[in-house]
């Protein structure tokens, strides 16, 4: 296990990219995000949708259920907003987080009064992960490392942490790409948490709604605490558009997944081996501070990482969107920065 809690960063910080290198936001390449740049096409929106208030009751928690095969979800504004609310609702004690992930859970935690210990890479392969923890948050895939684990897994560790009446949080934002892996279905059993996003498969952060799935109790509790109008109107009504269009959906795992499998071939013969997720490949390198520089050098945005959780310094490239001419981009860029 690890003695230190990365600090809260996040990719898609494309201004700092300009601040730093002098070059015009539109001659980027930015793959610093994890999002599928060729996202779900939002329509023109009703009038009543910017005019009214949003609608709780609209059917947008039960489509999403549904979509995510879960009993029960609500709708959030975003991730963020049950990652900063969720702690506070979960008795305090040891809560394990992995030192190379999401770095908003860690100060979430530590905020609501919980004892953080930071998981390497490697303790996400120990059965008895969940013996000595309260609670236990596990992103999965993780992010930036694409580690998956079965659902058995998860499940073994939920039964450990919620026979002492603790918490197995699993964070699905990128399991779109793998929804083989999910643990939504079991969602409804006491002592298991998971949040889905549409911000990543989708490609609609901007518009801040995600879901939770949990048993009742548990949602009502946090609905609660978040208020009224947490997502608003127009947010709601194009999630309900996005999660209802299942051709949209087969079409864009199959899409993603072959453009996955490319970047992570682009990478490697440039000599950079890599783990793949569909939306994002993941680099460890001893000098990925180096290319980070380069790349950035050359109007190519990638996402650095520290080295964290036992794992060496390392890369986190997203997709090109689907042009010719950024994959070339990107293909030059890596010939020159790899030479």
């Amino acid at each position: 296990m690890s003695a230190t809690v990365s600090p809260i960063r996040h990719g898609g910080d494309l201004l700092a990219a300009v601040r730093r290198y002098g070059r015009p936001a539109d001659d980027w390449l930015d793959l610093s995000t994890g999002i599928n740049p060729d996202g779900y096409a939002v329509p023109a929106l009703p009038a009543q949708v910017w005019q009214r208030l949003p609608q709780d009751d609209d059917g947008l928690a039960e489509l999403a259920a549904v979509a995510c095969g879960a009993p029960h979800a609500l709708p959030v504004a975003g991730s963020q907003a049950a990652i900063r609310t969720l702690p506070a609702l979960l008795r305090p004690g040891r809560v394990g987080v992995a030192a190379l992930g999401y770095s908003e859970y860690a100060p979430a935690f530590a905020a609501a009064g919980h004892a953080v210990v930071p998981l390497d890479e490697a303790d996400f392969a120990r059965p008895g992960l969940a013996d000595a923890l309260d609670h236990l948050v596990v992103v999965n895939p993780n992010n930036p490392t694409a580690r998956v684990l079965p659902a058995a897994t998860l499940l073994h560790w939920h039964a450990a942490v919620s026979a002492r009446g603790g918490t197995l949080l699993v964070d699905e934002a990128f399991i779109d790409g793998l929804p083989g892996h999910s643990v939504a279905a079991h969602s409804g059993m006491d002592g298991l948490v998971v949040l889905r996003s549409i911000g990543k498969f989708y490609g609609l952060a901007g518009i801040r709604c995600g879901f939770v799935l949990a048993q009742p109790a548990l949602l009502a509790a946090l609905r609660a605490r978040l208020g009224h109008w947490t997502v608003s109107g127009p947010a709601r009504e194009v999630a309900r558009l996005a999660l209802a269009d299942h051709a949209w959906r087969q079409a864009t795992l199959v899409r993603l997944q072959a453009c996955g499998a490319r970047l992570a071939a682009l990478l490697d013969r440039h000599g950079l081996p890599s783990v793949m997720h569909p939306l994002f490949c993941w680099v460890p390198h001893h000098d990925a501070a180096a290319l980070h520089h380069k790349l950035g050098q050359r109007g190519v945005w990638t996402r650095y990482f520290d080295a964290a959780g036992g794992c060496p310094p390392s890369l986190r490239l997203g997709l090109p969107p689907e042009q010719p001419h950024a994959w070339q981009r990107l293909d030059a860029a890596l010939a020159a920065v790899t030479a």
